[in-house]
């Protein structure tokens, strides 16, 4: 199948990657989102999101006259639904940007188009929520246009690199959409397309995400025997690593981002009667905050139900993982939120995302405000710059002799030789 205009719905951190991709491949791509804030950043030539090396690329989709920047879509020869897929308070999915998208997409579609559904769902959603309304105005799914689900599995931070070297999954509603699916990606994915059906595709991005989750929650639930039995979970771990068929990862402060917090929420609601073990881990990992917030209660020499009222407490790092600007599920901003729930003022920084507001806490573009009136420093984040603070200089700056280490980023003797009382997660104080 030949394509020479393609319409991308939703320019986030996958949307906007991916049309600029296309169009610096030759393709004319009309990139569409409803936030009018973005489409006027984009315009202006600015970028609303970070990620390495996209700025360049960016700038050279628009400059070279093939990426325009829309509010709606417009006609193409395929149409890429790549918006997000938030889940509700009770832990559902919340399809209706899908919907939405699907229902933009509906007055341009034509016999012989591709529609591919990349925001990640839940099982059934391209044949039960998209095709029904694809199929609206007569057109049939499967027999007069080309439907399928190719959901994006790269890594925040090397995303275009990822983008493009990956394996790309294809799910089609049939065979010949499966292979439309292919003609389209195979014009920049260096890496492997595999073909399958369109729920299979749907369920193994969330098993990949679920993989992961129940992973770290049982790196999570050891961090939590360390501190009841008094030993060092990160040299049990490292020991325990050398083992041939053991690894371990490492514990924190939770779990967040778009798709390892959310993914395995989308299977528990989609079987809840054979998903204990999914769920089981998504409450250790939701949990792990409420944890956190315990071992800086204690660091204070706070009884469980004594309030934070007066401590002053320094938040460093708020994204959901090291050296990227994605603060969606930060497990670092739910402790902010349970810390301040108990009447602790908080200060925060964010050294990827200067212009930040969190409710509940005073964000600064510089580490030493935020530190200089605490009473607690906590290492939320295993950022670059922040592992690499030197105690010696921090201690000049703060009035704080406590911190409370949440990702075993800092070495303890020098901390505790600087003058500070040092605690870390999964490790009693006293550890070396």
């Amino acid at each position: 199948m030949q394509f020479n205009r393609i319409c991308v719905l939703g320019l986030g951190y996958i949307g906007l990657p991916t049309a600029s991709t296309f169009a610096t491949h030759g393709l004319e791509v009309i990139g569409v989102d409803v936030n009018q804030r973005v489409l006027d950043t984009l315009r202006n030539g600015g970028l609303h999101i970070q990620e390495p090396g996209l700025r360049t690329l960016v700038k050279a989709a628009i400059g070279s006259g093939n990426l325009s920047i829309n509010q709606a879509p417009e006609p193409a020869d395929a149409f890429i639904i790549a918006v997000p897929t938030p889940f509700l308070l009770d832990k559902r999915a919340d399809l209706s940007y899908v919907v939405a998208a699907a229902e933009a997409i509906l007055p341009h579609l034509r016999s012989g188009n591709l529609v591919v559904l990349e925001s990640t769902s839940p099982p059934r959603t391209t044949v039960d929520v998209v095709a029904p309304i694809l199929e609206r105005d007569g057109l049939i799914a499967g027999i007069d246009f080309y439907l399928a689900y190719s959901p994006e599995r790269v890594l925040p931070g090397q995303i275009l690199r990822e983008l493009i070297e990956n394996a790309r999954v294809i799910g089609g509603i049939d065979k010949a959409s499966a292979e439309a699916g292919r003609d389209l990606y195979s014009i920049f994915v260096k890496g492997e397309l595999l073909l399958t059906d369109t729920t299979t595709a749907e369920i193994v991005k969330l098993m990949e995400n679920t993989y992961r989750d129940v992973n770290i929650a049982i790196a999570n639930e050891f961090s939590r025997l360390a501190d009841r039995f008094s030993i060092d979970v990160w040299e049990a771990i490292s020991i325990a690593n050398h083992h041939p068929r053991v690894d371990i990862l490492r514990p924190g402060s939770g779990v967040g981002g778009h798709c390892i917090g959310v993914d395995p929420w989308f299977l528990v609601e989609a079987a809840p009667d054979i998903t204990r073990l999914i769920r089981a881990a998504r409450e250790v990992n939701d949990s792990q905050p409420a944890f956190v917030v315990d071992l800086i209660c204690r660091a204070l020499d706070l009884g469980p139900n004594e309030g934070l009222s007066g401590k002053n407490i320094a938040i460093l790092g708020l994204a959901y993982k090291p050296d990227v600007d994605d603060l969606r599920e930060s497990p670092a901003v739910e402790v902010v939120n349970r810390l301040n729930a108990l009447g602790a003022k908080i200060t925060a920084y964010e050294p990827f995302k200067e212009r930040i507001m969190i409710p509940g806490a005073d964000c600064f573009v510089e580490i030493n405000d935020t530190i200089k009136d605490a009473d607690l420093i906590a290492l939320m984040v295993a950022h670059t710059s922040l592992l690499h603070l030197d105690p010696f200089q921090i201690i000049q700056q703060t009035r704080a002799r406590l911190v409370v280490d949440c990702v075993n980023g800092w070495d303890a003797g020098n901390w505790r030789r600087a003058g500070f009382q040092y605690f870390r997660l999964g490790a009693p104080a006293t550890s070396f």
